[in-house]
């Protein structure tokens, strides 16, 4: 096993219909180390940057208002963001978290349970967790400085 750091992001619909303690309270669950925690206005540049690789499909303009909290009126585009620690943190976290489209999401997952798919196509699905360990690194790096992460391991690397 590797010892990992994975980034999460509390999406707007989840602080909307306030998910965070509920989601926070699954990823504690999973003995995984809490490492870092803020809560971060998403610019455009910042969205944009974070979700580079998807720029070339065609959500990819609603995907940037949705994580700015354009569809759920969220107050200066905050959302939580978060960082954990741990053996094999990625894969574990991604358990957690679900399938992507809330619809595939087993149940019991953060996703197969509060996520969900709007009349409109969007996909509603309470968390990001990033993929695999060259997105979680990027990710990481994106989104908190070395000195916002409290680790003993991987937080100056």
């Amino acid at each position: 096993m590797a010892i990992e750091q994975t980034l999460i992001l509390i999406k707007p619909d989840g602080a909307k219909r306030r998910l965070t303690g509920l989601a926070i309270d699954r990823l504690d669950a999973s003995g995984l180390q809490l490492v870092a925690a803020k809560v971060v206005r998403v610019t455009e540049t910042l969205a944009k940057e974070h979700y580079k690789e998807l720029s070339d499909k065609p959500f990819f303009p609603n995907l940037i208002r949705y994580i700015q909290g354009e569809f759920h009126a969220i107050p200066e585009n905050r959302i939580l963001a978060l960082v954990y620690e741990g053996d094999d943190a990625i894969k574990r976290v991604r358990a957690i978290a679900g399938a992507t489209n809330p619809e595939q999401a087993d149940p019991g997952t953060i996703r197969g349970t509060f996520g969900r798919v709007t009349t409109q196509g969007q996909f509603e699905n309470v968390i990001h967790a990033s993929g695999n360990a060259g997105d979680a690194v990027r990710e990481v790096k994106l989104w908190f400085t070395a000195d916002e992460i409290v680790s003993g391991s991987l937080a100056k690397a």
